[in-house]
């Protein structure tokens, strides 16, 4: 039951195709109007349209779709320090595109007309969240009706999605051979839904997580697929490396990146204030400051290790796959507890650099006050779950676990 082992494959096939370096200069490119507008997306709880067209024009909501749709179809290990480079700037940002990119892996699993209606154009991008509902089974599709919230970039998003389980005309519900409930993840218009704004917040608060509904929709059949379709990468219709990897490994990833991003633009932020910084009562700066200098030290030990983790699984994972053609669940587990790992570490080192900076740090106009909440904010969504440390720990003992979040 040993985890996947890890060895480097830099240069190697499974990452030579795509040139990431190439969206990261992009990114700088943008840094500057996304720095300029970070107190505004916190204090409006969206992405501006100015910022949103921006990420638009530079592709940096196409990473995940498949060339065939004019994506990039980034492999996970050079799609994830993109993600982490944005989150460097404003996580709420790096949080959408990292959500709406896993959405859009659908692509994969669509009918290519289909894919093209939804995905197709410069606005072709979309959103989903959990919730409650069902979808009743009707000729030619299915009529929905549900709530669902935390649609992270359901504001610029075009298309909605949803994952309800199935029902029968007679409202008895659709089961598998195993007794278990047929879900399928259901893809309609945004005009389609009616939005509830609840999402007030202590970070990720430019997100716009809202709620939204719909009330006895019909969904064409074509527009939905099987959420264990979604999970496997056996029913892709694409070629592409990158569509043998569930949706899920690449959020779990990519959020990840985002904890990441925070954590190292709080320590860069650290460090250039301790240069400056005399505390009360103290005669030196914060830089001469022996346990401060021995802090930003393991600050820096545990963020590099965590990435290094991260990344260096992923490279591993991919090269892997690429030569055996789908994954497997040792590392499917390994990604999971890989990125819990990275995400809670990230806490920690956050956590240690904001008691550090003392009193600066609760400034609304210094910049460690809402990497605070946003890194609070991403511990608490599902990718940071303790949980998930108790379901590797299961596994790695040979006991049965719940592999449904992998």
């Amino acid at each position: 039951m040993a985890l996947t082992t890890v060895r480097r494959t830099s240069g190697s096939r499974a990452t030579a195709d795509s040139a990431p370096t190439d969206y990261l200069v992009r990114v700088q490119k943008i840094a500057p109007a996304l720095a300029a507008a970070a107190e505004e997306i916190d204090r409006r709880r969206e992405l501006p349209e100015s910022i949103v067209e921006a990420l638009i024009e530079r592709g940096l909501f196409r990473l995940l779709l498949p060339h065939s749709l004019g994506g990039a179809e980034l492999l996970p290990p050079q799609y994830i320090p993109i993600i982490e480079a944005i989150a460097q700037i404003d996580a709420s940002t790096a949080w959408c595109i990292n959500q709406n990119s896993g959405c859009s892996m659908t692509a994969a699993l669509l009918a290519p007309d289909i894919a093209r209606e939804i995905f197709g154009g410069p606005r072709g991008i979309l959103a989903w969240g959990p919730g409650p509902g069902e979808a009743r089974v009707a000729p030619g599709g299915y009529r929905v009706t549900a709530t669902w919230s935390f649609a992270s970039g359901s504001q610029h998003a075009s298309w909605l999605g949803c994952h309800v389980p199935l029902v029968e005309a007679d409202g008895a519900p659709r089961l598998r051979a195993d007794g278990t409930p047929v879900v399928r993840t259901m893809l309609f218009p945004k005009t389609s839904t009616e939005f509830c704004d609840i999402w007030h917040t202590i970070g990720l608060r430019g997100t716009a997580s809202n709620q939204y509904s719909v009330k006895d929709l019909f969904v064409p059949e074509a527009y939905s697929v099987d959420v264990l379709s979604r999970r496997d990468g056996t029913a892709t219709r694409e070629e592409g490396l990158l569509y043998r990897f569930s949706s899920l490994s690449l959020y779990a990833g990519g959020f990840a990146g985002v904890a990441l991003g925070i954590a190292r633009s709080t320590l860069s932020h650290f460090i250039e204030l301790a240069r400056d910084k005399i505390p009360r009562g103290a005669r030196n700066t914060l830089r001469n400051n022996n346990v401060i200098q021995s802090e930003v030290a393991r600050a820096e030990a545990r963020l590099s290790s965590a990435r290094g983790w991260l990344l260096q699984s992923f490279e591993s994972i991919t090269a892997a796959v690429a030569q055996r053609g789908q994954i497997t669940l040792d590392e499917r587990m390994t990604i999971r507890l890989a990125s819990t790992f990275a995400i809670h570490t990230s806490v920690e080192v956050v956590d240690t650099l904001y008691q550090a900076a003392g009193a600066t740090a609760i400034f609304n106009d210094n910049p460690f006050e809402r990497r605070f909440r946003d890194i609070h904010s991403v511990a608490q969504q599902l990718q940071g779950r303790q949980q998930h440390f108790e379901t590797v720990g299961q596994h790695l003992m040979g006991l049965e676990t719940d592999t449904g979040w992998l």
